[in-house]
């Protein structure tokens, strides 16, 4: 069979977006994998092989969805060697289920842990002046490193099959996930300061009162580094500034 071209490129990388579209408890994202997999799929294999191809993917499968396109790719590239009979350097199963757990793990701790709070805190920065580029900040800068990655990941993952965890594991995720974390904190400081000493010139209040933000900044970089939440801190900070403007 021949291989895939940019056509059924663009057919899988649209079909990641499905991943999360069909869920069970007993195989959790595997029908969303078979379901992107099966433009090349059909490139690869004879219509009579295409049944027991998709009957040895319906195995449980669960990682991040943004990085299940490098994963993907790969095992593309895998079936495809196995469809033209090349010899077998890893088992496609064994390849899935070693690498599944620890890319969601990143993928968590980044995407969801990291860079969606320190975009939301950015946005925040805008929104809180009044300026409707806040939302459009903070979907530009939580949505370019996704796509990007499910763009440049799945061409990868077919490119270098298996080796691609080593592309993966130079990204550094964890490494980028407590940049993140360090620099949410600077932006939550900011953003309190000047929530703070805008309420309190509102109030006919010296600026400098809002000074005690300092000191609070530190303490929100103590919790960080002791693992606590930072999407916890952000929402504990705002429901204290909600109570603050309350009452005053």
């Amino acid at each position: 069979m021949s291989r895939w071209n940019r056509k059924n490129f663009i057919l899988v990388l649209l079909r990641t977006f499905m991943l999360q579209a069909s869920w069970n408890f007993e195989q959790m994202q595997s029908l969303g994998l078979l379901f992107a997999m099966v433009p090349a799929l059909r490139r690869f294999y004879p219509e009579d092989q295409l049944l027991a191809v998709y009957r040895r993917h319906l195995v449980y499968f669960n990682t991040h969805p943004y990085l299940a396109s490098p994963l993907l790719g790969a095992v593309l590239k895998l079936e495809r060697q196995a469809a033209e009979g090349a010899p077998e350097e890893i088992g496609i199963h064994e390849f899935k289920s070693a690498v599944a757990a620890p890319c969601a793990a990143m993928g968590d701790g980044f995407f969801w842990g990291a860079l969606r709070p320190v975009a939301s805190a950015t946005g925040l920065l805008l929104a809180f002046r009044g300026s409707l580029w806040g939302p459009v900040l903070f979907l530009f800068l939580f949505n370019v490193p996704h796509l990007w990655l499910r763009i440049v990941g799945l061409r990868r993952g077919y490119d270098r099959g298996f080796r691609v965890v080593e592309n993966i594991q130079r990204c550094r995720f964890p490494d980028l996930s407590m940049r993140l974390k360090q620099l949410l904190v600077v932006l939550l400081g900011i953003l309190a300061a000047w929530l703070i000493g805008d309420r309190f010139q509102g109030l006919g209040w010296a600026s400098m009162w809002a000074l005690p933000v300092i000191p609070l900044t530190l303490l929100l970089g103590f919790l960080v580094q002791k693992r606590i939440s930072p999407l916890v801190l952000l929402f504990l900070m705002f429901l204290a500034l909600l109570t603050w403007f309350h009452w005053n």
